[in-house]
């Protein structure tokens, strides 16, 4: 068994130790998750090596021409902007325990 498996194993006996589940009880994974509103432990993990890597490759590499950077600064509207609270965008949970200077930080570590 992988790790990434064996964390998400573990992940869901906690939550259904949290709701007071047992597996006789045969809910489903998808109910526990919506219950609970936790995040998967292997998209997070994933989600921070993605913006690492794309940090280093963005100071030097980018500049010959790639997508990342492009990725990284998407703004995908251009007509009005709809009412009610602004979209969360995954750089957001990066900025918040980072900081705003992330992308620097990162490409000056990797010099």
């Amino acid at each position: 068994m992988g790790l990434k498996r064996r964390l998400r194993v573990t992940q869901r006996a906690m939550e259904r130790a949290m709701l007071g589940v047992s597996l006789r009880d045969q809910i489903r994974n998808e109910e526990i998750h919506r219950r609970t509103r936790f995040t998967d432990i292997t998209v997070v993990k994933l989600k921070w090596q993605w913006a690492g890597h794309t940090a280093l490759r963005t100071g030097h590499i980018a500049r010959n021409g790639t997508w990342d950077l492009k990725v990284l600064e998407w703004r995908p509207r251009t007509g009005k902007r709809s009412v009610g609270r602004p979209p969360t965008r995954w750089t957001n949970a990066i900025r918040r325990v980072a900081g705003s200077r992330w992308r620097q930080a990162a490409q000056d570590h990797g010099l």
